[in-house]
């Protein structure tokens, strides 16, 4: 079997040894207040450490929040201050050690912000009253759930600082040593909020039709582009489809994959090099069937569509699995979460089912 999933990928003028990719993935494990607040720690240190040494190719940092009021929780990382840059320094000098490219994914959570970590009362909203709390910021004023609390609807000049503060956190990312940014527009975030009809109800420029929804995105990733390094990769997180659509019984108007494929060839042309496919994430009562690799085919609609080169989750697994998605042309690499979890060494092992390579510490040699 040849082995697509472990040669090496370039784009701009930077190369990724192989397409055992992880994505982002929240520990909810920073400080929630003081000078510490946003700063990774230890945990963030040994968590990424260990997928480095493992033979993974590319590792993108949780969603990193471009304000404190733009967290998820208050436990979320930041990239607001230079005290962030400096911690996060010691994470991207060792990933680039093991070979691995140190990336990072920066968000704004919008009105799905102030929440509690996901393993504390199955991460229910945090109240303004309550310590850590605080109001959410959104494009409409329309809670994520009942028990979430109403956000404040931005304001035009609110939304222009909200593209500044994504601009400079870029700018600290590329201080901080990363190589690539991920602009998180996926997940039911404040860029998804922005895209779907679902939870965008404004009538001013930033919503009502499909240009006027995708404003704030392009918005955000040209502010991005103009501070980001030319010879350097940006990726876009979406989620191709609200699964409301889908859904007969359901007469909600969402994101859809045809949107998503339109906003792919509007994201190359501001500058996008490769978007990361994703769904869901907007509702939470969203009927969604998983299966291994269900999301592949948004991936490859993309790919196929729109010519912008695509990584692809959602249970993917099996390292039969993933090369048969890269050698099939459906994706260009393929992003591994939780399975990277369960095995930090996963691209390692599958390297040796498959016939491929990855670096090795030498401390390891042994093994």
């Amino acid at each position: 079997m040849s082995t697509t999933l472990f040669t090496p990928y370039t784009l701009r003028e930077l190369t990724v040894p192989n397409r055992v990719w992880m994505p982002p993935m929240c520990q909810y494990s920073a400080a929630p207040a003081g000078e510490a607040a946003g700063v990774p720690t230890d945990w963030h240190y040994t968590h990424q450490a260990a997928r480095a040494a493992g033979g993974t190719g590319l590792i993108i940092t949780e969603a990193t929040a471009v304000s404190p009021e733009g967290r998820i929780s208050p436990y979320d990382l930041g990239l607001w201050n230079d005290t962030q840059v400096e911690a996060f320094r010691r994470i991207t000098d060792f990933l680039k050690a093991q070979g691995t490219v140190p990336a990072v994914q920066l968000g704004h959570a919008g009105r799905k912000a102030s929440t509690e970590r996901t393993w504390v009362d199955r991460g229910r909203a945090l109240s303004p009253e309550e310590e850590h709390g605080w109001t959410p910021l959104a494009p409409s004023a329309l809670p994520f759930s009942p028990e979430h609390t109403t956000p404040e609807e931005l304001t035009v000049d609110q939304i222009g600082g909200i593209v500044r503060q994504f601009a400079d956190a870029a700018r600290r990312a590329l201080a901080a040593g990363f190589q690539v940014v991920e602009v998180h527009g996926a997940h039911g975030y404040l860029i998804h909020q922005f895209l779907s009809p679902e939870s965008n109800r404004r009538t001013d420029a930033y919503g009502g039709s499909f240009e006027g929804r995708i404003r704030f995105a392009l918005e955000v990733v040209d502010a991005v582009r103009e501070v980001w390094p030319q010879e350097l990769p940006l990726f876009f997180r979406v989620s191709a489809t609200d699964w409301l659509t889908e859904n007969p019984q359901d007469d909600r108007e969402g994101w859809t994959s045809q949107d998503t494929v339109r906003l792919a060839k509007e994201l190359q042309a501001h500058g996008v090099d490769l978007l990361d496919v994703s769904t869901g994430g907007l509702v939470p009562d969203a009927a969604i069937e998983a299966a291994p690799g269900y999301q592949v085919p948004f991936a490859e609609a993309v790919r196929d569509q729109a010519g912008l080169p695509v990584a692809a989750v959602g249970l993917i697994t099996e390292p039969a699995q993933a090369q048969e998605i890269l050698a099939a042309g459906r994706a260009d690499a393929v992003l591994l979460g939780r399975e990277l979890l369960r095995n930090p060494s996963w691209a390692r092992h599958a390297a040796g089912q498959l016939g491929g390579e990855v670096h090795t510490p030498v401390q390891y040699h042994r093994a």
